[in-house]
């Protein structure tokens, strides 16, 4: 017999002792699962919630359109209730479905046909822009209730801007009151930031343009937007989408000109926004100017031809002289690869700009001009460090070549010159300024003289 079968045999229930692992029986187990299904352990006060968008309930439009116009009419004229019932609505209503409906009545007062009309059988409702009061303090307050429904649900945005896109494609459908505040709106919202400049793409629509609906209504919205911002901010925004160079579209292709823009905008009262377009119109034309002039100098033309292209381009674009003068150099010092070599830079300079003095001189007849050569020398020597040393001798090539005069280099070494630079390019000039000093009291002296 084994020597454990006389040890005595404890009790599976007594202390100490660890009983032999049985498995439970099926049944057993089979309850003790029910069981722990049942009895979920739970936290005193816990809540399940259900996710907001599950809470909201599922309309047609229709039934949509009817609870919103129904809260509006509960609200009144109170915009600050009418922006609370908005906010409070967005937790039950499925804004982000019926987004173009919402933005439909706050404008309009009700769903939108095609074309801009309101459908005969709908419901509507008088809290909306276009049966408000036609002027710019109540757009703003307008455009507060906007903003503060799209800032509350940021999912909005898109349709809202989608939705502006469409109300100005459906301009020639309203009025011409309701035009004048849907201007006003949108204008106030661009300058705080609720719309994108972009949405003024809808306004190249080529029917609005060619009956003139786009630059009466342009004219309304950039008074609004203007009157929130400044000229500079809107430039920004424009310049932003790409819609800077674009504005003169607002008109047909045959009153697309400066003069035709300036006008009608000068006399609807916007000034600031001819001047801007002037001004962007006359950069376009620097820029193609200088493109075109490089290209003629890279192919060799006579200078004759160039400089009857120069003056052709300046009068056409209204360019001034000293203007010109700071092309025609820029695109002078671009058509030549420069030694890197400080020694040599300035005999190749001084060949270069010899060749090319007569185009020069075409463009220096007024002070003003010699005046703005002599700045851009100044800033090119500076800024290309390999001609800091050459500055004097283009100075004396352009002085015996007649590109500039005594006058205006002595104010420009008198009281004309910019800091770049400064202390190198005076010290070079000290010899010459003082040679053409005395030479100018010679020739006074001999005048005196001969009188």
């Amino acid at each position: 017999m084994d020597g454990g079968a006389g040890a005595p045999v404890r009790s599976a229930s007594a202390p100490g002792v660890r009983s032999a692992r049985r498995p439970p029986p099926q049944a057993t187990g089979v309850s003790f699962m029910n069981n722990q299904k049942q009895q979920k352990p739970t936290l005193s006060g816990q809540r399940f919630k259900t996710r907001k968008r599950d809470e909201k309930e599922r309309f047609d439009p229709t039934q949509f359109q009817d609870c919103i116009i129904q809260g509006l009419t509960e609200t009144g004229t109170d915009l600050e209730a009418v922006a609370k019932f908005l906010d409070a609505s967005g937790a039950k209503l499925d804004y982000r479905r019926y987004a173009e409906t919402l933005f439909d009545i706050l404008v309009a007062g009700g769903m939108l046909a095609p074309g801009g009309t309101l459908a005969d059988d709908m419901m509507r409702t008088d809290v909306c822009v276009f049966a408000a009061q036609e002027d710019l303090e109540t757009m703003q307050a307008f455009a507060q209730v906007f903003n503060k429904l799209i800032r509350r649900y940021k999912y909005l945005e898109k349709g809202f801007e989608d939705e502006v896109k469409k109300l100005l494609l459906f301009l020639k459908g309203f009025s011409e009151s309701e035009r004048n505040k849907l201007a006003m709106l949108t204008g106030v919202l661009l300058a705080n930031g609720t719309l994108n400049a972009s949405i003024l793409n809808s306004l190249y629509n080529e029917n609005l343009v060619k009956e003139g609906v786009s630059a009466a209504f342009a004219v309304k919205l950039f008074k609004s937007w203007i009157n929130e911002k400044d000229i500079n901010a809107v430039a920004a925004s424009l310049r932003k989408v790409s819609m800077d160079n674009r504005l003169m579209e607002l008109f047909p292709a045959n009153k697309q000109s400066v003069e035709h823009f300036t006008k009608y905008f000068t006399e609807a009262g916007l000034k600031e926004l001819s001047e801007y377009v002037r001004n962007q119109q006359t950069i376009g034309a620097r820029k193609e100017l200088q493109k075109e002039l490089q290209e003629q100098m890279s192919r060799g033309d006579p200078f004759k031809d160039i400089i009857l292209y120069v003056k052709e381009e300046m009068k056409k674009n209204n360019i001034p002289e000293p203007v010109v003068i700071g092309i025609v150099w820029s695109s002078v010092m671009s058509t030549v690869e420069w030694n890197k070599k400080e020694e040599l830079v300035a005999e190749q300079a001084i060949k270069h700009l010899k060749q090319y003095s007569p185009l020069l001189a075409a463009f220096t007849t007024q002070g003003q001009s010699e005046l703005t050569l002599l700045l851009k020398i100044q800033e090119y020597c500076y800024d290309n460090i390999h001609f800091m040393k050459a500055f004097q001798k283009i100075v004396v090539l352009f002085y015996k070549a007649e590109v500039l005069s005594e006058e205006p280099i002595l104010k420009w070494y008198k009281d004309a010159h910019v800091a770049k630079g400064k202390s190198v390019f005076l010290e070079q000039m000290k010899k010459f300024v003082e040679w053409l000093k005395n030479a100018e009291e010679e020739s006074e002296s001999e005048a005196e003289e001969g009188d």
